[in-house]
């Protein structure tokens, strides 16, 4: 699947179960991710991005609560640029 067709389908968030896990790799690597493999976890990291996304396949495909963690990420930082749906405007992320 193309990488904005990705972001959008994660952007809608009415499919976070049916996201194949190395769209979602190759999504986040293409957004400036850093990624680090230990055994089965995924670990993408990001200068800009105070949260660590620690990610691991499920029969090839992602998990549901980690794809809406990267979606937050995605629209807290407003990473998504034009794509982002309407009506959401990007929240400061969280400091503490």
């Amino acid at each position: 699947m193309g990488q904005s067709k990705t972001l959008l389908k994660i952007l809608r968030g009415d499919s976070d179960n049916n996201i194949q896990f190395g769209d979602l790799c190759t999504l986040l690597n293409s957004l400036g991710f850093m990624e680090r493999i230990r055994g089965q976890h995924h670990i993408f990291t990001h200068e800009e991005v105070v949260e660590i996304l620690n990610l691991q396949p499920r029969g090839g495909k992602a998990k549901a609560y980690q794809v809406k963690q990267v979606r937050g990420v995605i629209v807290a930082y407003g990473m998504a640029g034009s794509l982002e749906p309407e009506g959401s405007s990007p929240s400061e992320p969280n400091e503490e």
